[in-house]
C-alpha cells in the first residue's frame, strides 16, 4: 500500500517540527515546506526575529535531516505582500484592528500552501497548530487539549471542505508534551523560545511600519469624550484601537479608554470602561463550518480576540454571510477588524470579521 503523502509547513519552530516527527513516525511520507516570504536578506538584517527569518529556514532543514525526510523552500513573498501585510496597513488606515495571523492562515497556510501541497500531490497539509480536526460523521474543528494553547480562535477561515485534507498532529498534545518529544527525537530546536510577535513587524512597532509601508507619517486630530469635548490631541488615528489605555497622553483622575475611531475625520473618542463594553455587533463574511448555510437563529459561545474568554451570545443572520450577536452580558473592546468566533463547547461552529458595534 502507498503512503498517503503529507505536506507539512514547518517555521523552524518546535511545534512544527515536532509534527513532522509524528507524522512521520505514524506512516506518511511527510515532506517538511518552510514558506519563505521576506526577499533576500530583509528578515535577518531587521532584527533576530523569532520566526520567518532565513536562520528558521536552516533549523527546519536541519530538522528534517534529522528524521530523514525531504524538505522543500517555498518562495510566497507576493502573495504574502499583497494578502497579509497591504491587508495589515490597509485595516489600520481605515480605523480598524487587523488581525494578520488569521488572514495568513486563510489567505497563505490554507490558500498558496495548500496549492502547493495539490502541486506536489499530497493527500494532507499539517502544521504545528494547537487545534484538533475529528470526524463525527462530519469533519469537525475542536479545541486544542492544552487550552490555554489553544489557536483555533484563528483556523475558523478554514474551508468546511478542506477540513479533510488537514492534519494538526499536536493537537492533542501539551506544549510541555511537544519540547519532551522534541527533547527525546534529538531535535536541534527542541528549546527553540516560542514566536509572541507579528512577524513582519520589527519590534511590534506597527505605527512604525505602516509609516515605513505606506509612507503615512503623523497627522494631528482631536481626542474627544463621548459628549465631544476635547480632551487631547493625537498624531494619528491608526495609532490606536479599541479598548486601548496606554499611550492616550491625557491627564484624567479615572482611567480612559479608546472607544471610538473615526477615521474619516482623524478623530479618536475615549471614555471609561463603561463606555467601552458592547453588547451588540455586526459580523461580516462568515465561514460557517457546521452545516451548509449560516443559521437563521441560534445561541452560541463567542470569542472576539485570541485571548478573550468565551462569553454566551445569540446569533441571528443578517444578509448575505452576516449575522448579528448579541452577547448576554456586555464585553470589553469589541473591535472592528478583528474576528468573532461561534463556539458550542469545544467545537468552531464558524466565524467572520467584526464590522460594526451597536450601541
Amino acid at each position: 500500500m502507498n503512503k498517503k503523502r503529507v505536506l507539512v509547513a514547518m517555521s523552524g519552530g518546535v511545534d512544527s517540527s515536532v509534527a513532522a516527527v509524528i507524522l512521520n513516525e505514524e506512516g506518511y511520507e511527510a515532506i517538511g515546506a518552510t514558506m519563505k516570504i521576506w526577499p533576500g536578506e530583509n528578515c535577518a538584517q531587521e532584527r533576530d526575529r523569532p520566526c520567518c527569518s532565513l536562520k528558521d529556514i536552516e533549523d527546519a532543514r536541519r530538522v528534517c535531516d534529522k528524521i530523514g525526510i525531504r524538505h522543500y523552500v517555498l518562495n510566497l513573498e507576493k502573495p504574502f505582500r499583497e494578502k497579509v501585510m497591504d491587508y495589515f496597513v490597509k485595516e489600520y488606515l481605515r480605523g480598524r484592528t487587523p488581525n494578520p495571523c488569521v488572514v495568513c492562515n486563510e489567505k497563505i497556510k490554507f490558500g498558496s500552501l495548500l496549492k502547493k501541497a495539490e502541486g506536489l500531490e499530497c493527500d494532507f497539509i499539517a502544521t504545528g497548530h494547537y487545534a484538533r480536526i475529528e470526524k463525527n460523521g462530519r469533519y469537525e474543528l475542536r479545541m486544542a487539549a492544552d487550552k490555554l494553547k489553544d489557536q483555533s480562535y484563528a483556523l475558523f477561515v478554514i474551508a468546511r471542505g478542506r477540513l479533510k485534507n488537514i492534519l494538526f498532529p499536536i493537537g492533542g498534545l501539551t506544549k510541555e508534551q511537544v519540547r519532551k518529544k522534541a527533547r527525546e527525537s534529538g531535535l536541534p530546536v527542541h528549546q527553540k523560545p516560542d514566536s509572541q510577535e507579528i512577524c513582519f513587524v520589527p519590534d511590534n512597532d506597527y505605527v512604525g511600519f505602516i509609516k515605513k509601508h505606506c509612507g503615512r507619517g503623523e497627522k494631528k486630530g482631536k481626542i474627544v469624550d463621548g459628549s465631544g469635548k476635547v480632551l487631547g490631541y493625537h498624531k494619528g488615528y491608526w495609532n490606536f484601537t479599541i479598548g486601548q489605555r496606554r499611550g492616550l497622553g491625557i491627564a484624567n483622575p479615572m482611567p480612559l479608554y479608546v472607544a471610538e475611531i473615526r477615521a474619516k475625520d482623524n478623530v479618536v473618542v475615549v471614555g471609561d470602561m463603561e463606555k467601552v463594553k458592547k453588547k451588540r455587533f455586526l459580523v461580516k463574511d462568515v465561514n460557517w463550518l457546521r452545516g451548509a448555510s449560516v443559521p437563521e437563529k441560534l445561541e452560541a459561545d463567542v470569542k472576539i480576540r485570541y485571548n478573550h474568554k468565551k462569553a454566551q451570545a445569540c446569533l441571528r443572520g443578517a444578509g448575505d454571510s452576516g449575522m448579528e450577536v448579541e452577547f448576554k452580558e456586555p464585553q470589553g473592546a469589541i473591535t472592528p477588524g478583528q474576528a468573532a468566533v461561534f463556539y458550542d463547547g469545544e467545537y468552531v461552529l464558524g466565524g467572520g470579521w467584526i464590522e460594526k458595534v451597536y450601541g
